[in-house]
């Protein structure tokens, strides 16, 4: 057993050494620091410290520290819940109620909580035991594998701003303590002098006087690895490579080897391991994905190795030679989404260090790794198909590194983006660049840099359509700076840039723009003129960014607008809205949504209804923004960076930053809940008629330790909304057909809110004559025509119908006239099926009372009249012809007799939306002849039976021969 903490896509936990992967923390922030698991339960209580450590611009935040007690099921906050970054977690394994934890703190501003807290009651209480100052962390808390007493802090001074990041300082330092965290002493004795940055320090587990130290100093001739042999009393260099100093914020994490103290494990671009103590190391790769972040060995074993990096879990078996990828987890951190009008639609999305894809959103058998399709390279951020030919895709990579123009079926990838034209200033893309399609001009692009770019053709020729719509401040673009004491201009600050580009659906020359530096632009002529509507932006505090703008689809005047602060420390949500195109804004958020938010889209036919994606999960209202709540039927807390609407579908498709596209394959329902309906006991919600699926399926292998994403329901939905959970009475719930026959009954959800139940509009499966094995053809029901079914729900001693409608595919290959056919045939059948199990039973109930009787005979000559076994055996004979009474359902398969024979042909008739072949029609003619044949011989034996009842009764044998129960036959 062993639990993966996702960056942004929550804990993990598999029993089975990584096959399969369980979700345990849901309906809790995604974005995790550490997990520690009481070494004296460590099956049951486990501690989450949540909040991302390796502080690149695009983390997520956290809000304390967690525990459970049964082992994942349920959850209790433990307390500091502005820590914003919990860097590890310590559980004392001599007392349970004594827990250490590290807190990293607050990225983008002071702190208060940050240094180590220590609770010595399970949590009840904590108290800041180590603290230097509000913008100094703890990064990194370990214990002494021998002595739990003796504890190494390392505390790092940093910050991160939208255009800046600095790592380093003079509070940067290694301390250890000996008393369990009542004093700490710096142990630099052999450290590098001047400012420090971020600090690793691991403790050999089989040698606690070895300890080893990635360092990052102001000198670059100082910054490596060292090495104390004397438990950190002195410390002396052993390797600069640049696997070992590159990039500290993102890959500081020392692992040793359980056993041996020479074999060490760095984080880094491609994972480095030594095996002679840090005097050498190797790349560890092997086609493992870059970016390595921590390791773990098996305590027994230190041959397999668990390692989580940018690209998901590996594992090896042979000390890190060769590796396998962990496929089970859907933990991909998507930046945007689109969708085309397709049938099925397909999505279309960039990835965080893993490219840009385009991939289905239904598939026969799931949606596989396989059926995606690469469109991009690198940090994948905004992809979209062309709004008319969904081969051509354009997509981009960090920064406007590069632009495509893909052609999918030929793989055909045409770089696009715009270069600055004589006079014109450096070009400045954000590190996630605007790039957008038309609404109303299919070959329309839209680029943005610090200028909105716009292309007719598809992206071959560009032309600036505004003026510099940013802030342009000076000191805001110093990115060459940026890193502190190791450089690092990756392009992730790259600011004052243009960040949404939006037109509105109804007016092809009103466009709106975002920036990141906090204006908000507008043109109401096609680019002739902008207006900085900024300054109207009441209660938005001054340049925070201007994350998405969306334009109503009702008013043309009317726009929606996010602005997310949490680069500026300012972690509330900020979402307005305009009716005159901008001279006023009002806020449609309060204190009902606990966090920052990033996106917002408008329900396109109704616009009450909005949909709110936040750091911690999704919210909806359907009153314009009055209340809100937060939507959680399946939906993890995890931060929705983008969404998209597919309008023929009615899906809305969210792009999470952990647990990759998320749909919700219907909103209907949402847009039925009224003030009205909210008020009513139980209301049902109309949904769209409901496609019968005719497709076929294959054999399809179980995709064990492989990620399939799962279809839409085919079946047919009733949904309905009750305003508190039913407890009390009884609840039931039935369908029935065209002519008021219940052809169903189903099990209603009592829940308060949106309530869903599936039925798959088939029969129940024909009565099955009894036999030696099973008929697997009898298992199907036969699916029932399109039309108009009437639900009935019984909730105490009121009644609720609602009409629900089937209807057929209109691209089906199959005409009604096929499927009328069908239809009769497999009801023929299905008939045939059931009184062919009718006659059986009359024979195991002719042969089962004559049996009984045998006893009861005592005149041998009126048991040599009778000869009730020759009757039993003449019973069984015609049974062997009906149905297999010998064999078994695999290697031992008996011959088939009529009951097999009817239900194979039902089986393959049912399988199938259109009309029998011939061959099969013809085979049901010669089928149903055997039946009257066979129901002609089964009379006979009741026939029989009445004639020797006639001699038991004359005999005064009080017992008679029966076919039917209480029937007297």
């Amino acid at each position: 057993m062993f639990y993966v903490a996702a960056a942004g896509g929550g804990v993990w936990q598999t029993n089975n050494g990584g096959v399969t992967f369980n979700p345990i923390f849901d309906k809790y922030t995604q974005c995790i620091g550490t997990v520690e698991l009481d070494p004296n339960d460590p099956d049951k209580t486990i501690w989450v410290g949540t909040g991302e450590t390796w502080t690149r611009n695009s983390v997520s935040i956290g809000n304390g520290v967690y525990k459970t007690t049964d082992g994942g099921q349920n959850w209790e906050h433990m307390g500091l819940p502005n820590s914003e970054r919990i860097s590890n977690i310590i559980v004392n394994p001599k007392n349970s109620n004594e827990v250490l934890v590290g807190v990293l703190g607050a990225l983008w501003g002071d702190s208060a909580e940050r240094g180590i807290y220590k609770t010595t009651d399970g949590g009840k209480t904590w108290k800041n035991i180590f603290y230097i100052n509000s913008s100094t962390g703890c990064s990194e808390l370990i214990m002494d594998p021998s002595n739990p007493d003796i504890l190494y802090a390392a505390f790092w001074e940093f910050r991160r701003t939208a255009f800046s990041f600095n790592s380093g300082g003079l509070n940067s330092a290694l301390y250890k303590s000996t008393d369990g965290g009542r004093s700490w002493n710096k142990i630099h004795n052999g450290f590098p002098s001047g400012k420090l940055g971020r600090i690793t320090v691991a403790v050999a587990p089989s040698n606690s006087s070895i300890l080893y130290s990635a360092i990052e100093a102001e000198k670059p001739e100082d910054k490596g690895l060292y090495k104390s042999e004397d438990a950190g009393l002195n410390w002396k260099k052993l390797n600069g490579d640049f696997e070992l100093v590159v990039r500290p914020f993102y890959f500081s994490r020392l692992v040793i080897d359980p056993k041996n103290p020479d074999i060490i494990l760095k984080a880094g671009l491609s994972g480095y391991i030594s095996k002679d103590g840090g005097k050498t190391f190797r790349s560890i790769d092997g086609g493992v994905h870059s970016d390595f972040h921590d390791y773990i060995f098996d305590p027994n074993d230190s041959n397999k190795i668990i390692v989580g990096t940018d690209g998901g879990v590996y594992r090896s078996y042979d000390g890190g030679s060769v590796w396998e990828m962990v496929k089970g987890l859907p933990l991909s951190q998507y930046y945007h989404v689109s969708v085309d009008n397709r049938k099925p639609y397909w999505v279309y999305g960039g990835l965080q260090d893993n490219g840009s894809w385009v991939g289905p959103s239904k598939k026969v058998g799931g949606i596989k790794n396989s059926d995606w399709i690469s469109v991009g390279y690198g940090d994948g951020f905004r992809v979209y198909p062309h709004p008319s030919d969904p081969n051509t895709v354009y997509s981009e990579m960090q920064g406007a590194e590069n632009i495509w123009r893909v052609d999918v079926a030929k793989s055909q990838a045409k770089t696009i983006k715009p270069y600055p034209i004589d006079g014109d200033p450096k070009l400045r893309f954000n590190w996630n660049a605007a790039l957008s399609t038309s609404v109303h001009n299919p070959d329309r692009l839209y680029v943005g840099s610090q200028f909105v770019h716009v292309s007719e053709d598809k992206g071959e020729t560009w032309r600036k359509l505004s003026p510099d719509l940013t802030t342009n401040d000076p000191k805001k673009q110093l990115q060459e700076d940026s890193g502190g004491l190791s450089a690092d201009n990756s392009g992730a600050e790259n600011h004052c840039t243009v960040f949404t580009i939006n037109e509105s659906p109804l007016d092809k020359d009103i466009i709106w723009v975002g920036t990141d530096d906090g204006n908000i632009q507008v043109t109401m002529d096609g680019g002739k003129s902008w207006n900085n509507m900024t300054a109207n932006l009441a209660g938005v505090p001054k340049n925070t960014w201007t994350y998405f703008i969306e334009p109503s689809n009702f008013d043309k005047n009317t726009a929606y607008a996010v602005f997310d602060g949490h680069t500026q420390n300012d972690m509330k949500a900020y979402v307005m809205k305009t009716t005159d195109a901008g001279k006023t804004w009002n806020s449609i958020v309060g204190s009902q949504i606990p966090v920052f938010a990033r996106c917002i889209k408008e329900d396109p036919k109704n616009p009450n209804l909005l949909y709110l994606g936040t750091e911690w999960g999704l919210y909806v209202t359907v009153d314009g923004g009055q209340n809100w709540a937060k939507f959680e039927n399946n939906m993890p807390a995890v931060a929705v960076h983008y969404m998209a609407i597919q309008r023929d579908e009615n899906a809305l498709v969210m792009a999470t930053h952990g647990r990759g596209i998320i749909i919700i394959d219907d909103v209907t329902p949402l847009r039925e809940i009224t003030e009205e309906a909210l008020d009513k006991e139980l209301e049902f919600i109309i949904v769209k008629p409901t496609v019968i699926n005719e497709s076929s399926m294959f054999q399809s292998f179980p995709a064990v330790g492989e990620y399939v994403g799962n279809n839409p329901t085919t079946s047919a939905r009733i949904v309905y909304f009750m305003n508190k959970r039913h407890t009390f009475g009884k609840m039931t719930m039935a369908v029935y057909d065209m002519e008021g026959k219940k052809i169903a009954d189903l099990n209603p959800g009592k829940s308060k809110g949106i309530n869903e139940v599936q039925w798959n509009y088939t029969l129940a499966p024909p009565k099955t004559a009894k036999g030696k094995s099973f008929t697997f053809g009898a298992f199907a029901g036969l699916t029932v025509p399109a039309g108009d079914y009437t639900v009935k729900l019984t909730k105490g001693n009121k009644e609720y119908t609602q009409t629900i409608a089937l209807k057929y595919d209109e691209n089906s290959i199959h005409s009604d006239e096929d499927r009328k056919i069908r239809d009769e045939k497999g009801m023929e059948l299905y008939n045939m099926m059931e009184s062919l199990a009718y006659e059986v039973d009359k024979l195991d109930m002719l042969q089962k009372t004559a049996e009984e009787i045998i006893p009861l005979i005592k005149d041998k000559k009126l048991a040599k009249q009778l000869n009730l076994p020759a009757y039993i055996k003449e019973i069984e004979d015609l049974r062997k012809v009906l149905v297999v009474t010998t064999g078994d359902n695999y290697v031992g398969t008996a011959e088939p007799q009529l009951r097999e024979k009817i239900a194979t042909l039902y089986g393959e008739v049912a399988g199938y939306a259109g009309k029998p072949s011939g061959a099969q029609i013809g085979n049901l003619a010669l089928l149903s002849s055997k039946l009257t044949e066979a129901k002609a011989k089964v009379e006979m034996s009741v026939k029989k039976s009445e004639t020797l009842n006639k001699q038991l009764e004359k005999a005064k044998i009080n017992k008679q021969i029966i076919a039917r129960e209480n029937t007297g036959a």
